[in-house]
Formats: structure tokens, C-alpha cells, sequence
């Protein structure tokens, strides 16, 4: 028998899963056009950008934009808000999800876990625009929170115009909105996990909570540590949706942020300097989890990671 006989037929892999290639081909499709052939506007940066001249026939000022960027006075506050709000958002909200998804592993009866999981997961699908319009009424000062208060014979507050109690408002309801699409994909980790390991633990005693503690944590990290490291990739957004919604000009100097700077320029027909700051945050969420992923594979010893 010849050598070219035992060689394996190249292309074979191919040829049997053409399926699932054409499946994935609208995906990769959409991520090309509306992600990757964008970048190539990223040279606007780089530029004195004049719509009539385009994108190649304006002047070239090297790093100016960039310059011009952090020496202004607007773009560093920007910055510091979008940290403080991501870094709220992360800390307060990123155990959210585990919690639900444990409480609702939880419940034994079906029918009352799917209604629960159904009603805690519906708020993801609402735009930010409906949602906003409910909270500035909820919280508005002839609002049902309000009136309540001075029910309680308390002076109403004033949560949309007060500093600390809009960033309460963001963080809480930000929460509320993603927590149950959040508890989808721990539930499906959860559900991985070997009945066998808890019939062992029973056999040794272990009540609920240590089979919380001792099996159902230990099993969530590696999920945990994924969602971590992508939740940094959005450190520098901080939510543009429900913030344009929701701030006013009395919260100005605690609800803007770069994506809400960016869309100034824009609207200012400063181009060169908006595309510089989108740059600028495109980056910096780039890093974060490229290191963020190094740090995770170096103390887990290459076992965790997004890869």
C-alpha cells in the first residue's frame, strides 16, 4: 500500500461541515462589516477631518487630536466619571446574577422557578428608552416614591437632581435590568454540575449551605472569572444608553461620560477629536482585557482565561 494511500484526504472537514460554515457565515459577515471595516474611519484620528476633502484628502496632523483631547478640560472629567460609574456598576453588580442564580437553584417546584427566572430576565428586553421614562416618573418629584414620602411626613428628595442619589439610581436600576439575563448563563453552569457531588456531600453531612459553599461556588469561578474579564472589556462605556436617558443638566458633572462626550462632538461636526476619544476608549477596554486575561491564566497556572 502506498503512502499516498494512508495520507488523510485534505479538505475532508471542510467538505462535512459545510453546514455549520454556511451557518456562521451571516455572523462573520456582520462582524466584518459593522465592526472590522469601520476601524479603517479610525484614521479620522490621525487627521484634520473635512467632510468635503474625505477621509484620505484632509490634512494629516499626526497625534494633534490626541493632544488637544486630554488637554482639554471636559474629556478628563469624562473619563473620571465613566470610571467611578463602571467601577460602581462592577462592584455592586456583578455578584447580582451569581446570587439570583443560586436562589433560584434553589426552588424546587418548575412552574414557580421558570415564572421567576421569566419575570427577572423580561426587563432586559425593554430599550433603555422605555425604561428611562418609567424611572423619571417613579422617581420624579409628583412620583409615586415621593408621595409616599410625604406620606411619612419626610420633605420629598430629590433623586433625580442630587448627585449621589442619580448614581444610586443608575447603579440599582442598572442591576435590576441585567441581573436575570446575567443569572441565565450561571444557571446553565449550574446545571453542569455532577449530581453525584452532591449525594456525596449529603452522605458526609454537609447541609445546604456547604454544598453552596464547598461545591456550587467552587464550580461557578471558572464562569465567574470569564464574565469578569469581559465586563472589564466595558469599563470605559458605563452604560451610554441609560445615562443619555436618564441625566439631565443638573447631574452634568457626575453623568457625563466619554460616550456621551463623543456624541457632542459629533453633533459639533468635530470629528477628528470625537473619533480620537472612541479611539482612546477602544484601547484602553483592549488592554484591559488582554491583561486582565494574562493575570487570570497566570494565577490559576494557565486554566482559567477567556484564552
Amino acid at each position: 500500500m502506498s503512502r499516498k494511500a494512508n495520507r488523510p484526504a485534505r479538505g475532508i472537514p471542510y467538505r462535512r461541515n459545510l453546514g455549520l460554515i454556511s451557518m456562521a457565515l451571516p455572523l462573520v459577515a456582520f462582524f466584518l462589516l459593522f465592526h472590522y471595516v469601520p476601524m479603517l474611519g479610525l484614521v479620522i484620528a490621525f487627521k484634520d477631518y473635512v467632510m468635503s476633502d474625505g477621509i484620505f484628502g484632509s490634512a494629516w496632523v499626526g497625534w494633534e487630536n490626541f493632544v488637544r483631547l486630554f488637554s482639554s478640560e471636559d474629556f478628563p472629567h469624562a473619563v473620571r466619571n465613566t470610571l467611578m460609574i463602571s467601577v460602581l456598576r462592577l462592584v455592586c453588580g456583578f455578584f447580582a446574577p451569581v446570587i439570583l442564580a443560586l436562589l433560584l437553584n434553589e426552588v424546587r417546584l418548575a412552574g414557580y422557578k421558570r415564572s421567576i427566572q421569566t419575570l427577572t430576565y423580561l426587563p432586559h428586553f425593554f430599550s433603555w428608552v422605555i425604561l428611562a421614562g418609567i424611572f423619571l416618573m417613579i422617581f420624579g418629584g409628583g412620583g409615586p416614591v415621593n408621595s409616599v414620602v410625604k406620606l411619612l411626613g419626610v420633605h420629598p428628595v430629590s433623586f433625580l437632581t442630587d448627585n449621589v442619589a442619580f448614581i444610586a439610581i443608575l447603579i440599582v436600576t442598572g442591576i435590576w435590568q441585567g441581573a436575570g439575563w446575567g443569572a441565565i448563563i450561571y444557571m446553565a453552569s449550574l446545571s453542569g454540575i455532577s449530581p453525584d457531588l452532591y449525594e456525596a456531600a449529603v452522605i458526609d453531612g454537609a447541609n445546604r449551605w456547604k454544598q453552596t459553599l464547598h461545591i456550587t461556588l467552587p464550580s461557578l469561578v471558572p464562569t465567574m472569572i470569564t464574565l469578569f474579564i469581559l465586563s472589564l472589556g466595558g469599563i470605559m462605556t458605563a452604560g451610554f444608553d441609560q445615562i443619555y436617558n436618564m441625566y439631565n443638566p443638573l447631574v452634568f458633572n457626575v453623568a457625563d461620560i466619554i460616550d456621551t462626550y463623543v456624541l457632542r462632538r459629533l453633533m459639533g461636526l468635530d470629528l477628528s477629536l470625537a473619533t480620537a476619544a472612541g479611539m482612546f476608549q477602544g484601547v484602553v477596554g483592549m488592554v484591559l482585557i488582554v491583561g486582565a486575561n494574562i493575570f487570570a491564566r497566570k494565577i490559576s497556572k494557565g486554566e482559567q482565561g477567556v484564552w
